[in-house]
């Protein structure tokens, strides 16, 4: 009892000495207002915004591959359709099982990658198969505006199909000496094969074609596989991983005492995407336009980028005076009204400039990161940097503090400051290179004028927090 007591003690003593403070300002050491350090923030900074057409992009050889056609009701539609070139099993030369061969089935298998954008609910999809008319070159760099020569004339192999880019599927797996199994293996298309056109190509090869990789690509040139147009929907865009697709091929080699089932592959050697782009008339008009927008449109599959400048950034050294200590700038692109549904915008944009000649380069406050080979002092980190999309808020954000100082300052030439849709999966750098393999795309505000009004109540702005520096 007598812990309690002196505890009840204790307390009922605090209360009295903290409800003595009737202003709580006092508690801790006074202030002097002469040397207070008052912030501004300056909301109204003038954004111009048009939206131009991204750079072509190399589609060759890439971690990420489109396939696609989307009719996006407000951007218009693209396509991306794939031309690879095939290789012998092993990529040297194939020798011919003994006996005789018969094809059970031939399949192309796609491994998806992350990355699909569109309709995954309702669409139905089609994809069909022809052969090349052209070979594509094992080495060549290609761009996304290749077009490619086709022979349409037989399809090699279709298949429809739904958007479960994430969901496993089951295979039969061929055992040598055992019963053949079921196993579960990572998301991909599988499309049937017309066998007669491998029988053809590989089992009924010369023996030259089959010892020389580079006769069996002269003869079978390649594969170009593309999205049905007429598919129900506005479909969607698929990120293909390519390095591990191929045409699986099963078969039976029988001979006079048994009859052997067994699966030979054809990996994929060089391939490319064919981009295209067909815009609305609204897009059009902008992609015209010389004139500062409203609407600005930022689409993947190196499609769209939105152009911003800063016209009057040293008319706040001017008016604030020389003495301002730039605290912090960040630029807010929000998404217009109504455009996040049914196509949520795309997860993560990038922003860079073009230095004198020309050439992309980072922003100060975005050139660092893990094995970055320079790093600006001002660089905090990637995540920090920003350019992800906010869903509660509908807006991207990026910290720009260095580089809106540098501009205000005159240290720097604005020749061209640039937003774009990037890929998420770098996440050590800040990526400000044209790409194809992002699908996403975005409808943004514009920064036509310097505030909000009532008929314009969106706006891209740039928020700057400043102090003025004590004498």
């Amino acid at each position: 009892m007598k812990f309690f007591r002196l505890d009840l003690l204790t307390l009922l003593i605090s209360l009295f000495i903290l409800n003595s403070c009737t202003n709580q300002d006092k508690l801790g050491l006074a202030v002097d207002p002469s040397q207070a350090i008052e912030g501004s923030i300056i909301d109204t900074a003038t954004l111009l915004t048009n939206t131009i057409p991204e750079d072509s992009v190399v589609t060759s050889g890439l971690a990420k591959t489109p396939l696609a056609y989307f009719k996006d009701p407000v951007i218009g539609t693209s396509e991306a359709n794939i031309a690879t070139l095939l290789s012998l099993p092993g990529s040297a030369a194939y020798t011919l099982p003994t006996g005789t061969i018969t094809i059970d089935s031939a399949l192309l298998v796609l491994r998806y990658n992350d990355g699909f954008y569109g309709d995954s609910l309702t669409s139905k999809y089609k994809v069909n198969v022809y052969q090349l008319a052209e070979k594509p070159s094992p080495t060549q760099v290609y761009f996304n505006n290749k077009t490619w020569s086709v022979n349409t004339g037989a399809v090699l192999g279709t298949q429809t199909f739904n958007s479960r880019t994430h969901t496993p599927v089951k295979i039969t797996d061929i055992v040598s000496g055992a019963k053949d199994t079921l196993k579960s293996v990572g998301a991909q298309l599988r499309v049937k094969l017309d066998p007669n056109f491998i029988y053809a190509n590989l089992f009924g090869a010369s023996n030259a074609v089959l010892n020389n990789n580079s006769l069996f690509q002269n003869q079978v040139k390649g594969l170009y596989i593309t999205l049905d147009k007429n598919q129900v929907g506005n479909g969607g865009r698929f990120m293909l991983n390519l390095d591990s697709s191929r045409i699986d091929v099963y078969y039976k080699a029988t001979t006079s005492t048994a009859v052997d089932t067994t699966i030979v592959s054809l990996p994929f050697a060089n391939r490319a995407a064919e981009i295209k782009h067909t815009y609305t008339t609204e897009v059009k008009a902008a992609l015209a336009g010389t004139t500062p927008q409203q609407t600005v449109y930022l689409e993947g599959l190196g499609g769209l980028r939105t152009k911003v400048s800063f016209p009057y950034l040293k008319n706040i050294i001017k008016d604030a005076g020389t003495d301002v200590i730039l605290n912090r700038a960040e630029l807010i692109v929000s998404a217009a009204p109504g455009t996040d549904i049914p196509y949520i915008p795309t997860p993560k944009l990038s922003m860079y400039r073009y230095d004198i000649a020309k050439t992309r380069v980072q922003l100060p406050d975005a050139t660092g990161g893990t094995n970055a080979s320079v790093v600006d002092p001002r660089f905090i980190s990637v995540t920090t940097f920003g350019g992800y999309y906010s869903k509660s808020l509908k807006e991207y954000h990026f910290i720009i503090t260095g580089y809106i100082s540098d501009l205000m300052r005159g240290k720097t030439v604005d020749y061209g400051t640039f937003i774009a849709p990037v890929d998420t999966t770098n996440t050590s750098t800040v990526d400000i290179a044209a790409t194809a393999q992002t699908g996403g795309r975005a409808i943004g505000v514009g920064g036509i004028t310097n505030k909000a009004s009532a008929s314009y109540p969106y706006r891209m702005r740039l928020n700057i927090t400043y102090t003025k520096a004590t004498k």
